[in-house]
């Protein structure tokens, strides 16, 4: 049978957990109070009724400080939360024309493509070619080109206008 492996504990070491025989002490005021021991250190956070907290572990020695542990991790999560709620989920959102597009129905489309850039999403163009239109494919590449030049200044091309099968497609993201 083999022996189980030490869980790993997510966060910092606190108090017991601390294996160490010296520790850099940082006092709950914020004062560095230099090389203590181990034991030194935990009646310190013992007498404040605070807990000692491993906060650099790679340095040597690794740098203690007393602090309530609680409130630091509920500190953490409320800073990660902040983190979370203000990152921007960029989304890909996509206008699909036809080669011979009418010009009201082309400005409708590019207004929608203008409010995307300002909303921060990228943007896929499809062109679809239907029967004989793909013998005339050029058309589709001007179409596409005519985009790219009247959104340049919200857009930078993320990638080429390519031709897969029937469609023909160009990636536009926000600058």
């Amino acid at each position: 049978m083999r022996p189980l492996a030490p869980v790993q504990k997510d966060g910092p070491r606190v108090n017991k957990e601390i294996r160490v025989l010296e520790v850099q002490l940082i006092d709950a005021e914020g004062r560095n109070l230099g090389p203590t021991k181990i034991n030194d250190a935990l009646q310190a956070a013992e007498d404040a009724g605070l807990d000692l907290v491993e906060i650099a572990p790679n340095s040597v020695p690794p740098v203690c400080k007393l602090l309530d542990y609680g409130k630091y991790k509920y500190q953490n999560q409320k800073k990660a939360a902040e983190a979370r709620k203000n990152q921007k989920i960029v989304e890909v959102k996509e206008i699909k024309m036809r080669p011979n597009i009418d010009d009201h129905d082309y400005d409708v489309k590019l207004r929608a493509m203008r409010r995307f850039f300002e909303e921060g999403d990228k943007v896929k163009v499809t062109l679809r070619f239907r029967g004989r239109e793909m013998a005339h494919q050029d058309l589709g590449l001007k179409l596409l080109v005519k985009v790219r030049e009247e959104v340049g200044e919200l857009a930078k091309v993320e990638s080429d206008p390519s031709l897969e099968g029937r469609q023909m497609t160009m990636v536009l993201a926000p600058r």
